[in-house]
């Protein structure tokens, strides 16, 4: 069983590569719910919508988010009517938020809810939530404090980051489902997704950092810095404000707490003996993720890793 997670663009194309490499059932996706924003009263949550949408096939491949194909006569029409429209939403994209808002307010969990919708989009890799509990990523800038939609979406990353919290997570607790699936990995993979906004508020959840330190599996992170620079997203410049240097040295520092082996890009092999200087073990690889074969190539890379570890640990 393969556990991984995951944010929503670079995961979603990770996972993508990772349902190639071994049957879907053996994959679960543990995705972040830090980013989840209630708009024009639907309850939203685009990394998990990212990540379904990707693994059905059905992900925008030129926007990234929301529905192959989609139109935006709702968005436009909404637009006229005076409501803010900077987060953009798909028509048939709605439908899923629709349905998602009508079984919360039903009572029914987050977790209960994605794997319905899940289902019903023909995924057959098990997706979770990281939490059933609110959680909600707030960047402090220049410009105050904001939700991370509206720093991302509306101010498109270009104002400048201070801090990044998140509200709600110390007193959220991470679901049986989650803690079942880290325990039960035979390898646990870190998606190429930001290190602070992404996979930052999933370990902020009390109880996640513990069940991946205690969890025999091998734990494998792909970095999303490339030479210095994030291969999509502002994952460098708050990784900065973070203290932590844009690197894949700074990837390391993140996760040296309970991380195996980190896969860089060919582009960073220079960089092998300082990740190693950290107590871990640097993978190359090709990180790009730019055909289906390359994704799948790269969680291939990641599941021989963590796979070998294992057998390297055991015959010690």
């Amino acid at each position: 069983m393969i556990a991984v997670l995951t944010g929503g663009t670079g995961g979603a194309k990770f996972l993508q590569g990772v349902v190639r490499a071994v049957p879907p059932r053996q994959v679960t996706a543990i995705v972040n719910t830090g980013d989840d924003v209630v708009w024009w009263g639907l309850n939203i949550s685009p990394d998990i919508d990212s990540v379904m949408y990707g693994l059905a096939g059905l992900l925008s491949r030129e926007r990234g988010w929301g529905l192959e194909g989609d139109t935006f006569a709702c968005l436009e029409h909404m637009r006229e009517l005076g409501e803010p429209s900077w987060f953009q939403l798909g028509d048939r994209d709605l439908a899923t938020h629709v349905r998602r808002t009508g079984m919360l307010r039903s009572g029914k969990t987050l977790t209960a809810v994605t794997a319905e919708l899940a289902a019903s989009f023909g995924v057959s890799s098990r997706l979770l939530p990281m939490t059933d509990d609110r959680v909600e990523t707030r960047v402090l800038t220049a410009r105050g404090e904001l939700s991370f939609q509206e720093y991302f979406v509306r101010e498109k990353w270009k104002v400048p980051v201070r801090k990044v919290r998140f509200a709600g997570a110390e007193t959220a607790r991470p679901t049986f489902e989650v803690l079942r699936a880290i325990a039960s990995a035979e390898v646990i993979v870190i998606a190429p997704s930001n290190p602070i906004t992404s996979i930052g508020p999933i370990l902020a959840v009390p109880g996640i950092r513990e069940a991946l330190r205690s969890s025999p599996a091998q734990k494998v992170a792909v970095s999303p810095i490339i030479s210095g620079k994030a291969f999509s997203g502002p994952a460098d410049q708050l990784m900065v404000a973070h203290g932590f240097p844009a690197t894949v040295a700074g990837v390391a520092a993140i996760y040296r707490e309970f991380l195996s082996t980190l896969v860089i890009d060919h582009a960073d092999a220079a960089s092998v003996s300082e990740i190693e200087a950290l107590g871990l073990r640097a993978v190359c690889a090709s990180t790009l993720m730019n055909s289906e074969d390359a994704k799948r190539d790269l969680a291939a890379v990641c599941l021989a890793a963590g796979r070998s570890h294992t057998r390297a640990a055991t015959n010690l």
